[in-house]
């Protein structure tokens, strides 16, 4: 009787302190009931480990082709990035040496146009040259030799620009015979002479006619060549047509 009570007694303290483990008891007892209902070919495993929750791993083939599909394309961008560059670097050299090309057609274009000046500003000069030369030499007096053939030519020059006639024949024949070409002779015999107004010079021409049929532009000296020539030559053209008429004393 007495142990009834002590086990009634001590029946009423473990509902009373656990009631909480019973509960858990009963909780185990459902979840061993469930696991019996899972198939026999099905491979279980009951710890406190598998109750837990396990993190799941995301995996995708999609993901991995979008990786390899963005490097084939930094790739190609790269490499048209790299044809781009390269491009530019051809285009600015074919730019530079384009430009080189034209500086130097520019230049030789100038070197040219400057050489064509200055050949053109020679010719001019040249030609200015020339045509002084051309100014002087018809300014200046034709030189003759101082002989005697020089000096019937230079008379039948001045006797051309008076028009006074006469020929070189009929000249050198006449002076032959009066003074045999000496233009210092004196006739210190004849009628003249002995009247006081000697022939002189080359067609042995008394003075007053030498100053009567004087030339301009020749010297007033009687014994001068071409004076006396001229003078002579003039006399005679008025006395008997020509000199080249004259045979004789005159």
């Amino acid at each position: 009787m007495s142990k009834h009570i002590l086990t009634r007694g001590h029946s009423r303290a473990l509902t009373r302190h656990h009631r909480i483990a019973a509960a858990g008891v009963a909780a185990l007892g459902a979840a061993a009931i469930g696991f019996s209902a899972i198939p026999s070919n099905a491979s279980t495993t009951t710890t406190t480990e598998a109750a837990a929750p396990t993190a799941k791993v995301a995996y995708s083939t999609e993901q991995i082709k979008d990786v390899r599909g963005t490097v084939t394309d930094q790739l190609a961008g790269a490499n048209v990035k790299a044809e781009q560059i390269a491009a530019k670097k051809q285009a600015a050299a074919e730019a530079t040496a384009k430009k080189q090309a034209a500086v130097k057609a520019a230049a030789k274009k100038k070197a040219a146009a400057k050489a064509k000046a200055e050949k053109s500003r020679q010719a001019k000069e040249s030609a200015s040259r020339a045509a002084q030369r051309a100014e002087v030499k018809k300014a200046a007096p034709k030189s003759y030799p101082n002989t005697l053939d020089g000096w019937i030519r230079e008379s039948l020059s001045i006797m051309k620009k008076h028009g006074i006639p006469g020929s070189y024949d009929g000249i050198h024949r006449n002076i032959m015979r009066e003074s045999s070409g000496n233009p210092q002779a004196i006739n210190l015999w004849d009628i003249n002479a002995q009247n006081g107004i000697p022939s002189k010079g080359l067609l042995q021409v008394i003075p007053p006619t030498f100053e009567a049929y004087h030339v301009p532009g020749t010297p007033k000296n009687i014994y001068d060549p071409v004076s006396n020539i001229t003078a002579a030559c003039n006399y005679a053209a008025d006395k008997y047509g020509t000199m080249d008429n004259v045979d004789s004393a005159y």
